[in-house]
């Protein structure tokens, strides 16, 4: 068969060949040695996993450490899966976790020398390389209808033969160009399909960075490459993607790993160099003491909008990631607590063989950490723009005096033991309601005799004064314990036969915490009650005397 003469029956429209494209279109990246080139390409189904937004993290720290290039490519082939705003909410899901990109889509559309970065935006691009294929004896046009492939199905069934098209069961592999200009004539339907050059019993082996060597069976498969509507099949359209983007590392899920015998065929027959494949574990969640994968039906936290919604700041999901992605991340982050985690060299082949378990205790308590390492100003910031969308009631208090909203999260901020109160911003309402007559409510009251209480209070608005240091502060405290029975100091408390007194200072400023914010446990209430000035303070403390 002459197959330049069926290339231009298929083809008529194809003027830009393969060669171009690999040439002249889209030319070798000039690179340091070593840099990697990485992409991150999801479907837009209007579903962005965790999982994505993790294996997105690996791509861009191995491509950004490097001095590489970070790609966003769109594969919307399917078009029967893709959602209406399914591109918007890949692009904002990432956005929203600070993962960078150098090129593809954006909020602006797109952006780069290597595009177009959307897939259904590259058609005449796949078909120029399926022409060439064509040209090489190394594609054909299937017609077989669906009843055609389903019989083929159940022969193979009876003939206990391995399924898919190959082989004597590939009907129109040998068709006639006679044959071929017949059928496209008489208006048939038809998909191009690879020509496997994979022999039975053949294998292939390929060294993964994650999992290490994998061996498999080379693929005999007559694979579709071209779907009957022009649009190429994923298997297709990445590795011609891959090659003239000049993706050096393939970082993707290890649901893939089946299907590499494949995409290493096409590689070979499209002349091109494969890049290295490291395969990803799913992320995991603990159920009934078993592992299962982390699932979109059935755990919110699979959804990256739950990170949003519950007012995880994007720093904290960031450093919880890289902890399930390097066991050697927390140690780092140990030693170095004030550097940014792009200073930490991530390791490809470090990652764990088995799914990393997701686990939200520990976001938790990594994203508290994170918080308690952030300014006043930055805390601040944070939950003034989360309680925007999610607590308008809350955002009304901390946007209305910005200097007092830094304040109040100043208190106990710092130091070698920083509080850990705020693991998210949706936490930070319960955190510091107090300060705010608007949100303010009694949470606790104390066990202690409500005269005593009483008497407390009194003696102390007797010598309160909002100008105090903070040992003039607690020097009031001090002041007013032996007139109403108790000990001026702890240890002298401790040290006294039972009965001498009925507390000691400690339980005076208890009294007064309870009064003032309504709770038993407070940061510093002397810089609290500097924070609320004598007026509030003052109410407070009447209000709860009244109470009693």
């Amino acid at each position: 068969m002459d197959n330049n003469k069926l290339a231009e029956l298929l083809f008529p429209h194809i003027k830009t060949t393969a060669q171009q494209y690999r040439e002249e279109i889209y030319p070798k990246r000039d690179l340091p040695e070593g840099a990697m080139v990485t992409r991150f390409a999801p479907s837009p189904t209007g579903f962005l996993h965790i999982g994505g937004v993790f294996t997105s993290l690996v791509n861009e720290r191995c491509a950004h450490q490097t001095g590489g290039a970070f790609i966003l490519r769109i594969e919307d082939t399917d078009k029967k899966r893709e959602k209406e705003d399914g591109i918007s909410a890949i692009i904002d899901g990432l956005d929203s976790f600070g993962i960078r990109f150098d090129e593809g889509v954006n909020k602006n559309g797109e952006s780069g020398a290597y595009g177009p970065y959307t897939q259904s935006f590259r058609g005449e691009i796949y078909q120029a390389f399926v022409k060439e294929l064509v040209e090489k004896g190394l594609a054909y046009p299937c017609f077989c209808s669906e009843e055609e492939l389903t019989a083929i199905r159940a022969q193979q069934e009876v003939d206990k033969a391995m399924p898919g098209y190959h082989g004597q069961y590939a009907k129109c592999r040998d068709l006639s160009y006679e044959e071929i200009e017949a059928n496209i004539k008489a208006g048939k339907s038809y998909v191009m399909r690879l020509r496997s050059p994979g022999k039975p019993g053949g294998r292939i082996k390929y060294k993964d960075v994650i999992k290490g060597n994998i061996e498999m069976d080379e693929n005999i498969v007559d694979i579709v490459v071209l779907k009957s509507d022009g649009i190429p099949t994923y298997h297709f359209a990445h590795a011609v993607d891959d090659s003239l983007m000049g993706t050096t590392h393939v970082i993707r899920g290890d649901e893939w790993v089946p299907s590499v015998n494949i995409h290493q065929q096409l590689f070979y027959v499209l002349g091109m160099k494969a890049p290295k494949y490291a395969h990803v574990a799913p992320v995991m969640k603990e159920e009934d003491g078993s592992k299962r994968k982390l699932s979109k039906r059935k755990d919110p936290e699979a959804a990256v909008s739950y990170f949003t919604q519950e007012g995880y700041p994007k720093e904290s999901v960031i450093e919880y990631l890289l902890t399930l992605a390097n066991s050697g991340y927390e140690d780092w982050r140990r030693a170095n607590r004030d550097l940014p985690y792009t200073e930490y060299k991530f390791q490809l082949n470090k990652m764990g063989q088995s799914g990393p378990l997701f686990d939200l205790q520990k976001l938790h308590s990594v994203s508290a950490d994170v918080i308690s390492r952030m300014t006043a100003a930055e805390v601040a910031e944070g939950a003034t723009a989360w309680a925007e969308t999610y607590d308008p009631e809350l955002h009304a208090c901390l946007a209305a005096d910005k200097a007092y909203t830094e304040g109040l999260f100043a208190i106990d901020r710092g130091g070698k033991k920083p509080r850990k109160d705020i693991a998210k911003w949706s936490d930070v309402k319960g955190y510091c309601a107090y300060f705010f007559d608007g949100l303010f409510s009694r949470e606790e009251a104390m066990e202690m005799d409500k005269d005593l209480q009483k008497e407390i209070l009194e003696r102390y608005l007797a010598v309160y004064d909002e100008n105090d240091d903070k040992d003039q502060w607690f020097g009031r405290m001090k002041e007013i314990c032996p007139a109403i029975g108790f000990a001026s100091e702890v240890k002298e408390f401790k040290a006294a036969e039972p009965g001498t007194f009925k507390g000691h200072v400690g339980d005076v400023s208890s009294v007064v915490r309870v009064a003032v914010t309504g709770r038993k446990n407070t940061p510093d209430l002397r810089s609290i009650m500097a924070l609320m000035g004598r007026a509030m303070c003052e109410q407070r403390i009447r209000d709860y005397i009244a109470s009693l």
